[in-house]
């Protein structure tokens, strides 16, 4: 057994309606805003927001209250291809609770995984959200 802490359940049902997220026929620009709910402590689909830009999805976010983001994003190479990279965002926001950031920063690596997401990117400022940052951050991979 690790030594990591399993602070939130991350249930099978969540998992399941991850795997029809992804596999839907909507794939551009499609977000899962991801929660915890700290009464059970389990992590729980939020909201699914379709045709959403990022700088919607910014919008979207609670100012004082962690995120995990699912995004599958339109990307257009240099070249004219188009892929559909699948990211994973952590919103922290500056200022929480220290209770709620470490239920949330335990969790992120094991949903992460659970969800089989391997582009990872934390923010803690909604405005760092743009175009331009994904497209920055997603260079990387490509």
């Amino acid at each position: 057994m690790s030594g990591e802490s399993k602070t939130c359940l991350i249930p099978d049902e969540l998992k399941a309606q991850f795997r029809k997220f992804k596999l839907g026929k909507n794939i551009e620009n499609v977000a899962m805003l991801i929660k915890i709910d700290k009464d059970k402590l389990e992590v729980e689909v939020e909201d699914i927001l379709e045709q959403v830009s990022i700088e919607e999805l910014a919008d979207e976010l609670p100012a004082a209250t962690p995120r995990f983001i699912a995004y599958s994003y339109l990307y257009t190479h240099s070249d004219g291809r188009k892929s559909f990279p699948l990211v994973f965002i952590f919103f922290c926001p500056p200022g929480i609770n220290p209770t709620l950031n470490m239920m949330y920063a335990s969790t992120k690596q094991r949903l992460a995984n659970a969800l089989q997401i391997q582009k990872i990117f934390d923010v803690r400022d909604a405005d760092e959200l743009s175009e331009e940052w994904l497209k920055k951050k997603l260079a990387f991979f490509t």
